[in-house]
């Protein structure tokens, strides 16, 4: 059987390049727009991605600069998902939850519903939080350390993981002659006691028809790489060229045998920023009008979020990016790539900020169908890729020419599907159901 590449779509309100809202084709509600997701997940869904993306925060930006982004009013994930799994049939659907800021019980039943309210196509995007604004609205004067988050993280993940295996899978008889709902000799509790938390379960939700939801991160520090070779099955990643992406798939594939697990248990999903025209041109075209709606104040403030919640207003636009020191409450990785691309471009802080304006520091592509696919193909067969979690800089109109042009054009190459073959998100990603630990 011929490998064929996934495909995520990223879904952002108003698209993912910073001032898209302003354009005259984008919906400026888009964040609280239910119509407008319905349609996004049926284009998608039509086009056969394996799955939708949402990421999340749980604190708004407020302020003056914040004023003049589209980011401070959106759904709540798991809510949106479960909503969009009534009106879509296949489509995975991956939330982002913190590890920081929740339960492990909340988590483990929220995601087991979502994915028995949608058949089998639930996954959960597990962050421990970016945004050291959001530890003040959970009694909290300050954000937990790098240190701390990853390992909550990972006893967050143990707890969680258990709890999804509370049932074997044909413990709920439902036997209405004997009177027996489900089998005592097939419950298991959980009587989880660690350094951060006790949990005594069971979760009171069956095993979901994955056995679990699909497990995702998008650490790509140290730890991060750590954590998801442990506990991962697919990784997202933002690498901004194909040398390096091949290092980050190499090392991190190479670190899963340490955790008695092999190479196809992970999926490696590297974002994209795709703008598509039916010529370079008028790609180029399309891609500068967007750019052309960035205050520099404004994509300085991006820089900020991105290099780790550092506040760089007091610095000249024109002037280089400051040195910083290594960030304690935001993305490691992150920091270093935007830092390291400031330094091999020479570029000022403002033009830092309108760089990133798009894709956050996530390799771009801006070209006709075949050149995007082209690209998509060579890091796909080229060792640093088994997929693509895709930005584009407006929604709707950004995913429907990815839809519409990209995807037939791989379809074209036999690198992505023409329809799917399983019902699940597992299936979609050629991910085993794993087994209930109490019936290994």
């Amino acid at each position: 059987m011929t490998r064929t590449l996934s495909l995520g779509a990223f879904l952002m309100a108003t698209g993912h390049h910073v001032s898209a809202w302003r354009h005259p084709d984008v919906p400026a509600n888009g964040g609280l727009d239910f119509r407008l997701y319905k349609r996004l997940a049926q284009v998608a869904e039509a086009a056969k991605f394996d799955a939708l993306f949402v990421a999340d925060s749980v604190a708004a930006p407020t302020g003056d600069i914040a004023s003049r982004m589209a980011r401070s009013d959106h759904f709540e994930p798991l809510t949106l998902l479960s909503a969009l799994a009534a009106v879509t049939e296949r489509i995975g659907l991956v939330g982002t939850v913190t590890t920081s800021y929740n339960e492990p019980y909340h988590v483990a039943r929220k995601f087991a519903s979502l994915d028995h309210l949608s058949e089998g196509r639930a996954g959960w995007n597990l962050v421990t939080s970016d945004a050291a604004a959001e530890a003040l609205n959970f009694n909290r004067q300050e954000h937990f350390g790098h240190a701390e988050r990853y390992a909550r993280a990972r006893e967050f993940h143990e707890v969680v993981t258990g709890l999804w295996d509370s049932w074997e899978d044909d413990a709920f008889t439902r036997d209405k002659t004997s009177g027996q709902y489900y089998d005592p000799a097939k419950l298991h509790v959980l009587n989880h006691e660690g350094e951060h938390f006790r949990v005594q379960g069971p979760l009171n939700v069956a095993r979901s028809p994955q056995g679990r939801p699909v497990i995702v991160q998008a650490g790509s520090s140290e730890t991060g790489r750590e954590l998801a070779a442990q506990t991962a099955e697919v990784v997202f990643t933002a690498q901004t060229s194909l040398a390096a992406a091949r290092d980050f798939y190499n090392d991190l594939k190479g670190r899963l045998p340490r955790f008695g697990r092999s190479a196809d248990d992970l999926r490696i999903m590297p974002g994209v920023f795709v703008v598509v025209g039916q010529s370079q041109a008028e790609a180029q075209e399309k891609f500068e009008a967007f750019q052309q709606l960035v205050e520099p104040q404004v994509g300085v403030a991006l820089l900020s979020r991105m290099l780790g919640n550092f506040d760089l207003s007091a610095y000249p636009l024109d002037g280089p990016l400051p040195e910083l020191p290594l960030t304690d409450s935001g993305q490691r990785s992150r920091q270093l790539l935007l830092t390291e691309l400031a330094g091999r471009e020479n570029l000022t802080l403002a033009q830092l900020g309108r760089r990133i304006a798009g894709g956050r520091g996530h390799y771009s592509l801006i070209g006709t169908p075949a050149q995007i696919a082209d690209e998509l193909q060579a890091w796909f067969e080229g060792g640093a890729a088994d997929g693509f979690n895709v930005l584009v800089p407006h929604l709707p109109g950004g995913l429907e020419d990815v839809a519409n042009h990209v995807v037939p054009e791989l379809q074209r190459r036999e690198l992505f599907r023409r329809d799917y073959s399983g019902s699940t998100l597992r299936e979609h990603l050629g991910l085993k159901r794993p087994a209930n630990r109490y019936t290994l």
